[in-house]
């Protein structure tokens, strides 16, 4: 049996609105990207075709036996009453839109009877990515939805939905994992990882488990320590700074490069968040640069150990004279 972290208050709520035959038809599950507001909707599905399907999974928590019958359907993406929707892949490459023809592939889901239950689910992740006529397609759905039928639109940006699917479903925001949260994901993620490299990819997950796995295996605790290094004192020579740029411009550490490219503007405007007055102007506007800078390295193709020594210079501008 797995176990999904945080996001426990929106799980009781809505697994006591179904319970008490409450349910919305629609949900809106918004919040920033890589939080797991997707595995979240994953979860809740799997529990709520459990539970109609019966007998009801005990417990107020998404956790489905290993062993349930509607699990292992929906795992086989088998199951007759439940559908998902994101891009599809061919030959390696994810399309970058949900297609018109995928949402009215849903229509044999919603004109046909239910299987095993009384309720259907239909998640889509993530509504962001629905093309225009997409959009417009699924808003005649949930215009006249069927008895028992569920959307769940996972979105790391509502405002951006046609407004009339806004209007049409309601929102339930989640936000950022604690640290301790983060800290149970990494670790269930990969087991290897030293205490040292998580605390590294937890400041630089800023509460989202998919943006810290995205640096998961690059050494991200070296990269942090050579950040506050340069940060805390002088670098007499550019000794740090030259030794950096010479180790990330390698080819064979060209994951580590874009790492420290998203790493170093967000170092300095950690950094700029403890700072008043001159200082914090000073801050923000080596911030600006590196931020200006980084973003351009790959598409301009810059010289990566230019890059790398000029972004590292504007983080030894933070450390205090000497």
């Amino acid at each position: 049996m797995t176990r999904l972290l945080g996001h426990d208050a929106q799980a009781r709520m809505l697994l006591a609105s179904a319970a008490g035959g409450r349910m919305h038809h629609g949900w809106i599950l918004a919040g920033p990207r890589g939080i797991g507001k997707g595995g979240f909707a994953r979860s809740l599905a799997m529990r709520l075709l459990a539970d109609a399907a019966g007998p009801a999974v005990p417990g107020d928590g998404l956790d489905v036996p290993d062993d349930h019958p509607i699990r292992k359907l929906i795992e086989a993406s088998a199951h007759p009453d439940y559908a998902e929707l994101s891009p599809l892949e061919k030959d390696g490459v994810t399309a970058r839109n949900i297609s018109v023809d995928q949402v009215r592939g849903l229509q044999r889901l919603i004109q046909s009877a239910p299987s095993l239950s009384e309720r259907r689910i239909i998640l889509i992740d993530s509504a962001d990515d629905l093309e225009r006529g997409a959009a417009n397609a699924l808003l005649k759905i949930l215009e006249e939805p069927p008895a028992n039928l569920l959307f769940f639109l996972v979105s790391h940006a509502p405002g951006r939905l046609l407004p009339t699917i806004r209007s049409r479903c309601r929102t339930l925001r989640f936000d950022p994992l604690d640290d301790a949260a983060m800290r149970a994901v990494l670790r269930g993620a990969d087991e290897t990882l030293s205490p040292q490299e998580v605390d590294a990819l937890v400041r630089a997950g800023n509460g989202s488990p998919g943006q810290a796995l995205r640096y998961a295996g690059l050494n991200l605790s070296d990269i942090e320590r050579a950040l506050a290094g340069l940060a805390s004192a002088p670098d007499p020579g550019n000794r740090q700074k030259l030794a950096l740029a010479k180790a990330l411009a390698l080819k064979s550490a060209r994951p580590r490069y874009e790492a420290f490219l998203e790493r170093a503007p967000a170092f300095i405007a950690e950094a700029a968040r403890h700072r008043r007055g001159a200082a914090l102007g000073d801050a923000l506007d080596r911030w600006e640069k590196a931020r200006h800078l980084a973003g351009g390295a790959v598409i301009l193709s810059l010289d990566p150990a230019a890059v790398v020594f000029e972004l590292a210079g504007h983080v030894s501008a933070l450390a205090p004279p000497p």
